[in-house]
């Protein structure tokens, strides 16, 4: 076994096709829920126990995690794609796998490029999967500072392979196992930590890219759609614009497709969203759910290369499922808040408060969303908001409220309005105080006027058709690694809003 490697440099954005293999092929993990959710209940009844012969590992047991039942009621899995060149027993893919899926040499890194989190509440009937971009710039667990969301697993792997080896465990196997559970750890921890609920996760599935073919050819292809034609060197997709069926290939260069996309890694998640709703549809369809043989092959494919946590007891909860229907599941993506460079990384800039907003919301089940531990803008308690909502969206002024909560503004009812083209702040006469706070979340560009209508202490926002989210000005804080600051939050717009995609259909996307 080669040298253990130290901890990475931050990638940039670009690179070879190695490079390219990792970020791309990792959204295979997300089969895992898709494949428990349906195919469980089912290969119970054609071939027995299901859940026999799946590798487990025990992360939640010493963390003051349940082990098998959510205390919530809820289930929330975290699905984790891994870039490695060994099934889930530790056995080397052979090069003809690796070649035919563009893999690349593996550099010896362990980023996890593909994170989702699903939550489904505990009657079971309806799940929503949220997606987390790899560059994200997030605190770190276990003291390594700020760096991309993506290296939380591979810090702690090293740092652990090398404490083992340092005390004396010559055993690379045993070191890799228990390096790899740090890893799986500092990763589950640091994302708890970021979305601001602590031991919220309850499941965790992890694969590594040599089931993507495989899997796809078992269950005969899935429907995509894309808006024009492509063709790109890199990840070898080439499809026409509207509906095709992929499987095998073509459908890893689908998903793992980065160059040449206008938003670059957020167009490449759509594309794992869309491929994962149709592949849903397809899942679930009689072609599959009633064809035994299927089934079997289905189930012992995701079982080459996939990692459950301990004491998940599949059969359970296959039936706990039965409800769930493909067009009961949402695909979401977390806030963004447009490029920045630090350190000579290309980062994505992410605020914290206006993610735990969003990922109070999603999993709300119905409730009102907690605000209290989210992080508060000083002085912001001291201005109510006034919000008329004329932007059309469905979901701006709750996600607006949500975020306004969250750092401490008051919120007076919310007032619907005829549709309006432009985002305007309207503000008491003189009061530049309350003007600057607002404009902490809202941006500087947005446009504001004095009026005399509005109280001293208030601000009356006016969303319009071009609201594209807020964008949070924060404080920089303090980091362990860059050399060079971020750019200021003004230099980026924030990521363009979307509608969630949903399981079952077949939406067109870049």
């Amino acid at each position: 076994m080669t040298e253990w490697p130290g901890p990475p440099i931050p990638a940039r954005r670009g690179g070879g096709v190695v490079v390219f293999a990792r970020r791309g092929v990792k959204v295979v993990f997300s089969l895992v829920s898709i494949t428990i959710l349906a195919l469980t209940w089912w290969g119970w009844q054609f071939i027995g126990d299901p859940s026999k012969g799946f590798a487990t590992t025990n992360i939640f047991e010493d963390n003051g995690h349940p082990p098998a039942k959510p205390l919530d009621g809820a289930i929330d899995i975290l699905l984790v794609g891994q870039d490695s060149r060994t099934d889930a027993q530790g056995n080397p893919l052979p090069r003809e796998v690796l070649d035919m899926l563009h893999a690349g040499v593996s550099d010896g890194e362990r980023q996890t490029d593909t994170m989702i989190l699903v939550h489904i509440p505990q009657n079971g009937k309806k799940a929503v999967a949220i997606s987390f971009p790899r560059d994200s710039w997030v605190e770190i667990t276990g003291g390594f500072g700020k760096h991309k969301l993506n290296s939380a697993y591979v810090y702690a792997y090293n740092d652990t392979s090398k404490t083992l080896q340092q005390q004396g465990n010559s055993n690379l196997k045993d070191v890799d196992a228990k390096a790899k559970d740090a890893g799986r750890k500092n990763l589950i921890a640091t994302l708890e930590q970021f979305i601001g609920k602590p031991k919220m996760i309850d499941r965790y599935a992890e694969v590594n890219l040599s089931s993507f073919y495989e899997i796809t050819k078992a269950i005969g292809g899935v429907e995509v759609c894309l808006n024009n034609a492509v063709k790109e060197k890199k990840s070898g997709v080439d499809l026409p614009a509207g509906k095709s069926t992929v499987e095998g290939v073509q459908a890893l260069a689908f998903v793992r497709q980065r160059y040449d996309l206008q938003n670059g890694d957020l167009d490449r998640i759509a594309r794992q969203q869309a491929f994962l709703s149709g592949l849903a549809n397809k899942v679930l369809s009689s072609d599959v759910l009633i064809n035994p043989a299927k089934i079997a092959d289905l189930i012992e494919a995701v079982k080459k290369s996939v990692v459950l946590s301990a004491g998940w007891d599949l059969p359970e909860f296959a039936a706990q499922m039965r409800g769930l229907t493909s067009g009961n599941v949402e695909f979401h993506t977390i806030p963004t808040q447009g490029d920045a460079t630090i350190g000579g990384a290309a980062v994505l800039r992410v605020d914290p408060a206006q993610v735990q907003a969003e990922i109070s919301r999603l999993t709300a089940d119905g409730e009102t969303a907690p605000t209290s531990a989210q992080p508060t803008l000083p002085g912001a308690e001291a201005v109510t908001v006034e919000l008329f909502d004329g932007s059309g969206s469905p979901t701006a002024a709750t996600e607006t409220r949500n975020l306004l909560q969250g750092k401490g503004f008051k919120l007076a009812p919310d007032t619907k309005l005829s549709t309006r083209n432009s985002t305007v702040i309207r503000h008491a006469p003189g009061d530049e105080a309350a003007l600057a706070l607002i404009k902490q979340v809202f941006g500087t560009a947005v446009a504001a006027e004095a009026d005399r209508d509005v109280a001293p202490g208030k601000v009356r926002v006016l969303l319009g058709k071009d609201f594209k989210g807020a964008t949070v000005t924060t404080t920089p804080s303090k980091t362990s690694t860059p050399s060079k600051p971020a750019q200021p939050p003004s230099s980026a717009p924030p990521a363009p809003s979307t509608k969630p995609i949903v399981a079952g259909n077949v939406p067109c996307v870049n």
